[in-house]
């Protein structure tokens, strides 16, 4: 997944400037997870890794699926990622240039993992203390996971703040174990 990540980065940066340089980053940021679900789906997944189909057919394929008004820009930079047998990629570099967008837009999506459910007011005092701690808006998504016994796990863009109680107790077994 690192590879995918580091060979998307430059591409979601290249797409990044250009909706940004538009102003139509939510246009892009729609258009991008559209284009990455359709690579994504096995049909196309299957065209993408056949190496008979050439890429002017694919980006046809892909360009026609997400229908409407496409805009330029968006039409060309698929065709880049085609030319480059890189239509693949378009999951990874619709997650990093979302990704982009809410750094830019000063926001940031949390998932906050819990054995239990949290109370509303639980809820909201954690997003306003992510929100300080980020300095940006928080989008706070919650899941449930018994496994993780107490507290909880929260993913936070590239950080894992670990308040489980699974996570002290593996850190207690470290400790002992050292």
């Amino acid at each position: 997944m690192s590879s995918l990540r580091t060979l998307a980065r430059p591409y979601a940066k290249a797409a990044f400037e250009l909706a940004h340089g538009q102003d139509t980053l939510v246009e892009w940021d729609r258009l991008l997870g559209s284009a990455g679900e359709i690579v994504a789906e096995d049909s196309m997944a299957k065209l993408l890794g056949n190496p008979l189909a050439g890429s002017g057919q694919t980006i046809g394929i892909l360009i026609e699926a997400l229908g409407g008004d496409l805009d330029a820009r968006f039409c060309n930079f698929v065709g880049v990622l085609g030319h480059n047998d890189r239509l693949s990629l378009l999951p990874e570099i619709a997650l990093l240039f979302r990704q982009l967008r809410e750094e830019a837009e000063k926001r940031l999506s949390v998932l906050v993992v819990s054995a239990i459910a949290l109370e509303d007011d639980q809820a909201e005092r954690m997003q306003e203390a992510l929100a300080r701690r980020f300095d940006c808006e928080i989008e706070m998504v919650s899941e449930i996971d018994e496994s993780v016994l107490g507290g909880a796990v929260i993913y936070a863009g590239d950080q894992v703040i670990d308040g489980s109680l699974l996570g002290r107790l593996q850190k207690l077994e470290a400790k002992l174990s050292s």
